[in-house]
């Protein structure tokens, strides 16, 4: 493969490899940061914008009263935490953890954004322009499994400076974790099949970004997102859309043959060609006659996929290529997915579905406020209870290392004693100390490995995609 130049002209090398006749690009060296609030992973990123503004208004209006009456130094802990799983799902991904904590060592107040905020009082101004957080944040590791109620972060310090968090952790954390659980349920279903995201188009450009981090941590192989791609370090596929076959179109009519040719000789013999702009069966004859039986794949991505795929699966066999590939996109599902299972389908392209998070946008996590100068504070609203108290998580395990259940303790508690020859295995983790991220963070593809293992401590109805109840309960101890 040829030597990229990224922006700042260093070269840097990349490889080429297949999944599923799809070409693959993986950069080898980190890619420089795009600066942004989303916060990119490098650590060598010094120039960061500001993430402050990623709030609503009445995170400021409510830190305004808190001055002017005394609220604003009380010791606090706000905890994020859903009541429910979106569509009776059996489990949840934490996912978003690593942008979260970055964004929130970025977010300060610069003087431009202080001379927007008109409406409120000088005392508050003043305090935003010093404002850096400076508690404590604790919580799930990214790639965790997570249940109703279960502490997925806590913050801890003043009221002020956790009270202006609530809008950007909830908005990382209920989309990163919508998509990625909505990933992991399709990453499940193909069975060791690979997946390629491929969404962008369906939604926020930076959103786009955002998701396929989060499919690529629940599994999928790849993305057709290249700044996706460029900024974490994730694999990039893609060959021509439909639209290169069409522009081979002359006054004597379709050339499937020359765009089929041209796309070969670009890209070489293990490209993956689309074959369902005309006819597929025409389609699929011309691929293999242009490109010989040692064609890459071909991808359908339209029509009834399943016997769509059983009949160019018969038809490249026929013609000798038996090796060749077939990758099926369109509208595809966990659900439509699963259905494919026992077709002749070797790779997977998902868009809309994926970015999201099939039907479940949001993770319907929440920011409450649990504890106030050491005492429990709960909400009693109907449908919307709380639990109050800073808390600790474990998940009581069996020696075969499948979870049986949620514990959550108080934070300052020992951990529980379980019987039946339970183990009882630490899910809270320290993520930042005094404003500062904490050193042992996993990286992106530490949490990738890491979620498909913990898939495997499901009980075995956990994986099924039908709706019902969570995989496992959660059980509040000392409450």
């Amino acid at each position: 493969m040829p030597t990229h130049r990224n922006p700042a002209n260093r070269a840097e090398a990349s490889h080429g490899d297949q999944v599923g006749g799809l070409s693959i690009h993986i950069r080898l060296s980190p890619a420089p940061t795009i600066m942004f609030a989303m916060n990119a992973s490098h650590p060598q990123d010094t120039t960061r914008r500001s993430s402050a503004l990623l709030t609503d208004k009445y995170e400021l209006t409510m830190l305004d009263a808190a001055i002017k009456d005394g609220t604003a130094d009380r010791q606090v802990s706000f905890e994020v935490f859903a009541r429910r799983l979106p569509g009776q799902r059996r489990y949840g991904v934490v996912a978003g953890t690593d942008r979260v904590l970055r964004t929130v060592r970025d977010f300060v107040f610069t003087d431009e954004q202080l001379e927007y905020l008109d409406f409120l009082s000088d005392e508050t101004i003043d305090y935003l322009r010093n404002y850096r957080f400076s508690g404590h944040i604790d919580g799930y590791s990214e790639g965790e499994l997570y249940f109703p109620y279960s502490p997925i972060l806590t913050a801890r310090g003043t009221f002020a400076e956790c009270v202006v968090l609530e809008t950007v952790i909830l908005s990382i954390m209920n989309a990163d974790s919508a998509v990625a659980t909505a990933a992991a349920r399709m990453v499940t279903a193909a069975e060791g099949r690979p997946l390629m995201e491929m969404g962008s188009r369906r939604t926020h450009e930076y959103a786009a970004v955002t998701a396929t981090r989060a499919a690529y941590l629940a599994g999928f192989s790849s993305t057709s997102n290249l700044e996706a791609a460029y900024r974490y370090n994730i694999p990039s596929a893609g060959t021509a859309a439909h639209a290169w076959t069409l522009a081979h179109t002359t006054s004597e009519g379709a050339h499937e043959d020359e765009a089929f040719r041209t796309q070969i000789d670009a890209l070489g013999i293990g490209t993956t060609l689309l074959v369902d702009t005309y006819d597929i069966a025409a389609g699929v004859r011309t691929a293999i006659d242009v490109a010989g039986t040692d064609l890459g794949g071909i991808r359908i991505d339209s029509g009834e996929l399943g016997v769509l795929a059983r009949q160019v699966r018969d038809q490249l066999d026929t013609l000798g290529a038996t090796n060749t590939k077939i990758v099926v996109s369109s509208d595809l599902d966990e659900f439509a997915i699963a259905a494919l299972r026992s077709e002749p389908v070797d790779a997977y392209g998902v868009g809309t579905s994926v970015v999201t998070g099939s039907g479940h946008p949001t993770a319907e996590m929440v920011y409450k406020l649990v504890e106030v100068d050491g005492l429990p504070v709960a909400k009693r609203s109907s449908h919307k209870i709380s639990h109050g108290g800073t808390k600790r998580a474990y998940r009581a395990v069996r020696e075969s290392g499948t979870a049986v259940e949620e514990v959550i303790t108080h934070f300052d508690d020992e951990a529980p004693k379980l019987y039946n020859g339970l183990h009882a295995r630490p899910l809270t983790v320290a993520l930042m100390r005094d404003g500062e991220i904490t050193g042992n963070l996993p990286s992106l593809e530490a949490c990738r490995k890491y979620l498909s293992q913990a898939l495997i401590t499901l009980p075995w109805e956990g994986l099924a995609l039908s709706a019902d109840e969570p995989a496992i309960s959660t059980r509040f101890v000392g409450f």
